[in-house]
């Protein structure tokens, strides 16, 4: 089975999983959306599809399924639209800002039996997907502490900051879905410290741009987040692991992955430059998970519950950095 999809939002993040979807003989991009027409038209004439509005989506019988990658303000509003239209639905991080509002949209979904998936991408890298693989195995024993680094190239257009919900809900949040999956349990406690060391107009905004996070669980398991909005070496996301019996870790990709040695010593190619290279694989991962859950109509995961839990961890971590000190989470 082919599973048709449409797509709303022919930004950044909407070329990456218009790729995804042509990348997949299991999919078909139908069509586009966007506010932007020439936005829209370009995507869909590189990957074979057509412009249409949302509302002819929504009535569309020759689509299954829709990709959002819109505004993060109309996630909420465009999840029960097509949950209630039958139509499966891929939404990308973070369901909306509002936990409240999060819990809403998700009884929606229960109640109509439409399949959601958040889109969490890193859970389907390979390499962190690997780490995982490994723990299970119980090649490391019991889970003890994670250690995981996150940090951008660069910090994002200041207009982009004043709409994204901070860092904690737009960056860090990949890290605590990540944490979580590695934890094996969850965080009962959150501890975090924010500063402003990239640029100050980033705190004019109301954000930060360098953080640190402790994740604790009932059992005392701890989890160590690093995000900063600089790495001038490029795109640094690395994890670890350590167990009661070792240790697992995945570490920095290449484009290239070589050593050159001579008289000035050993060097290595740079790093990814950002997220659309570095995580080709685990875009198109996800996608083929959805595409399995959507076709045999069972739930996906990360399921909207993950997307929540992230959410409320990302509100914990910045009520502790407000205040100085650690919030306790259900």
């Amino acid at each position: 089975m082919t599973l048709r999809f449409a797509l709303l939002g022919a930004g950044r993040i909407g070329k990456v999983h218009a790729r995804a979807v042509a990348s997949n003989p299991q999919a078909k991009l139908v069509a586009v959306a966007d506010a932007f027409e020439k936005a829209a038209t370009e995507l869909a004439s590189a990957y074979g599809g057509e412009v249409r509005s949302i509302d002819a989506i929504e009535k569309a019988k020759d689509i299954d399924a829709v990709i959002i990658c819109t505004p993060t303000d109309t996630h909420a509003d465009l999840i029960e639209r097509f949950a209630k239209a039958g139509k499966a639905i891929f939404c990308e991080k973070p369901v909306d800002l509002s936990v409240e509002r999060v819990e809403k949209c998700l009884a929606v979904v229960e109640k109509t039996g439409a399949t959601l998936m958040v889109g969490f991408n890193r859970r389907f890298d390979p390499h962190f997907a690997a780490v995982r693989k490994a723990i299970d195995d119980g090649a490391i024993g019991t889970v003890e502490m994670v250690t995981i680094t996150s940090r951008d190239p660069g910090a994002p257009p200041l207009d982009y900051i004043a709409r994204s919900g901070g860092i904690f809900r737009d960056m860090t949040i990949h890290d605590f879905d990540m944490a979580r999956f590695l934890l094996g349990e969850e965080p009962v406690a959150v501890s975090a410290h924010a500063s402003v060391l990239v640029d100050k107009k980033i705190g004019d905004a109301g954000d930060f741009d360098s953080v640190s996070v402790i994740l604790e669980t009932a059992s005392g398991r701890q989890a160590v987040i690093s995000n900063s909005r600089r790495a001038t070496y490029g795109y640094d996301q690395r994890i670890e692991v350590h167990g009661s019996k070792g240790m697992v870790a995945a570490e920095n990709q290449r484009p290239v992955s070589i050593e050159l040695a001579n008289d000035k010593g050993y060097t290595r190619p740079p790093l990814h430059d950002f997220f659309m290279t570095r995580y080709i694989d685990a875009y198109a991962n996800e996608i083929a998970s959805f595409i399995a859950a959507a076709t045999a109509g069972k739930k996906a995961a990360p399921s909207g519950k993950d997307g929540l839990i992230a959410l409320k961890l990302a509100d914990a971590a910045l009520e502790s950095a407000k205040t100085g000190k650690t919030v306790r989470v259900d």
